[in-house]
């Protein structure tokens, strides 16, 4: 059912347009002329606005131009008796979905709202969709504006997409995005996970195979290729496909034909191709483990999807969403914890935050999320580290400076600066004798124990 809006000065065509468009259960509200219609359109949004293109003081194309201005812009058709080349190009430029011209028949009439009808509630579900599906993909930070940006443009086209970045940023997010921003998006969105399957049976599950093709094809099967027919096939981790995939792969993607397992006859398809992989493919191309021409019908568009350390100002709106598609308010993210969310490197990623965000709401109960609940739960290394490896390192000296920055968070507590370094008191005090800052045992710091760890047995 859709929200019609009728304008015509004609009050016996409104009427009669008006019980035909109720029948097919459509919401119909009337206009008496185009001033009306602009009022009514101010007040309440409709989906389908069907105008008399002539009207006095306000015409049809105002009506239009008014219309096609609005935020969530309804779809008009232009109806006139006195049609001309000229208004026909004008109503088109103006953004008129469909031009009709009287007499018509109403049978017309109700095929054309009711195809506009349904192309309106499929970009609802298209649009309600995305929102349930892609949390991570906030676009706070100008890095990830440029890479919906360019999802969006390249899902008005049938072009191969390769989608390359770390594991947990979104791949898998930003290609479902690609689908159902694109006119196959009413069509299947078939995923596969070549990482996930043996290669003997990722070529079968891709392709297909015939009864009797190898041991255990008991009954013939269509294969993904053949599922995702009129829509999009999304292979995610291509970079751990095999050669012999590959090639087949390769022959598809450059014929869009391919042959079931155990078939003789070649079978055609129209199917998008988008894939992801976390590999550096250029470098699996050197090493002569992924075909280089494979590689070049792939990347024909490619997106890079950055990291979360790289958008640190993606972090907390991520959270927030992740927060909502479970019922819960943003509000119960408490400022502390949203600065500590803010201050993580996240190697895990989008994946990460969101394991971190379920983790908080757990200990959290009915309180608040605090900067404690969203702690990692275990330590990950900190790719931090990497950043100072330079020629020249001196790994004593950084040792050093660590160990002293710990008593002096500390206030010179041994015991709590072994603790926070995760080392027993014993083996700061060698340490700090071995870089040549020796220091007496203080025995009123406390035992001699690792978090979880009991006391060492050999102490006298």
């Amino acid at each position: 059912m859709a929200r019609v809006l009728i304008a015509d000065d004609e009050a016996k065509l409104g009427r009669l347009l008006a019980e035909a468009l109720e029948r097919d259960g459509h919401a119909v509200a009337r206009a008496g002329g185009g001033r009306e219609a602009l009022a009514r359109l101010a007040a309440a949004p409709v989906d389908v606005v069907v105008t008399d293109l002539r009207m006095p003081e306000v015409d049809g194309l105002a009506v239009l131009r008014a219309a096609r201005a609005l935020p969530d812009a309804p779809e008009v058709i232009l109806m006139t008796a006195y049609a001309t080349a000229e208004s026909a190009v004008e109503a088109m430029k103006a953004g008129a979905a469909d031009y009709v011209l009287k007499p018509f028949a109403m049978d017309e009439l109700r095929l054309r709202v009711r195809r506009l009808a349904g192309q309106r509630e499929a970009e609802r579900r298209s649009a309600r969709l995305l929102a349930a599906l892609t949390p991570s993909l906030c676009a706070e930070s100008a890095a990830m504006r440029a890479v919906l940006a360019a999802a969006r443009q390249v899902a008005a086209t049938d072009a191969t997409v390769l989608l390359l970045g770390e594991s947990g940023t979104g791949k898998s997010q930003l290609a479902r995005t690609i689908h159902y921003e694109s006119r196959r998006a009413a069509a299947p969105l078939v995923e596969v996970h070549c990482a996930a399957l043996p290669e003997t049976l990722l070529e079968s599950e891709l392709f297909g195979h015939e009864r009797g093709a190898f041991t255990g094809a008991v009954a013939r099967k269509a294969g993904h290729l053949a599922a995702a027919d009129g829509g999009t096939l999304f292979l995610d981790e291509i970079g751990d496909v095999s050669q012999a995939t590959q090639v087949k792969l390769l022959r598809f993607l450059q014929e869009r034909r391919f042959v079931p397992l155990g078939a003789t006859e070649e079978r055609q398809v129209d199917v998008r191709v988008i894939a992801a992989t976390n590999r550096d493919l250029d470098a699996a191309v050197r090493a002569g483990t992924f075909r280089e021409d494979l590689f070049y019908r792939l990347d024909v568009f490619a997106i890079r999807v950055p990291p979360l350390r790289d958008r640190p100002e993606d972090v907390v709106p991520i959270a927030e969403r992740f927060l909502a598609a479970r019922g819960v308010p943003a509000a119960k993210l408490s400022p502390p914890a949203r600065e500590r969310l803010a201050a993580r490197r996240w190697p895990g990623n989008v994946r990460e935050l969101e394991n971190a965000i379920e983790r908080a709401l757990i200990l959290a109960g009915e309180d608040e999320i605090r900067a404690e609940h969203v702690a990692p739960a275990t330590k990950a290394p900190d790719r931090r580290a990497a950043d100072v490896l330079v020629e020249g390192f001196d790994l004593d000296a950084f040792e050093r400076d660590l160990l002293h920055a710990a008593l002096e968070g500390t206030g010179g507590n041994k015991a709590a600066a072994a603790r926070l370094l995760g080392i027993t008191r014993r083996r700061l005090y060698s340490r700090l004798e071995s870089l040549g800052a020796p220091d007496e045992p203080d025995e009123a710091d406390g035992d001699d124990t690792r978090a979880g760890r009991a006391p060492d047995a050999r102490r006298g």
